[in-house]
């Protein structure tokens, strides 16, 4: 192997461990945004919602984390918004809800 090839290789190696670092720079300052985010919808859910309330979406999380995640979200912006004036309470939690979540249709079968 040449000096030529040695330098081309070492050049490489150099230019891909630079785009392995920018991109675990990249990937850090993402999962560090999100966190960030987190911490602040966590923060707000705090204030806006009464701890059985919060209990309630703290279970929820467990079995459907999308729809939590979506019923989260709403409440941030309501807050945000200005539209809620003062803590949501368990059952004001649960008729949000129910209005968010869609209606079952019942199928009814009858054999002739």
């Amino acid at each position: 192997m040449g000096d030529d090839e040695l330098a081309d290789l070492r050049r490489r190696r150099m230019e891909q461990l630079q785009r392995q670092t920018a991109d675990q720079q990249a990937m850090d300052e993402e999962l560090e945004r999100q966190k960030q985010m987190e911490s602040q919808i966590h923060m707000v859910l705090m204030e806006i919602l009464e701890p059985e309330a919060r209990e309630r979406l703290n279970t929820i999380k467990l079995t459907r984390p999308e729809f939590a995640k979506a019923v989260e979200q709403q409440l941030v912006m309501l807050a945000q918004s200005g539209r809620i004036q003062k803590r949501i309470t368990d059952d004001q939690l649960k008729e949000l809800l129910r209005q968010l979540v869609p209606s079952k249709r019942d199928y009814k079968i009858t054999r002739k």
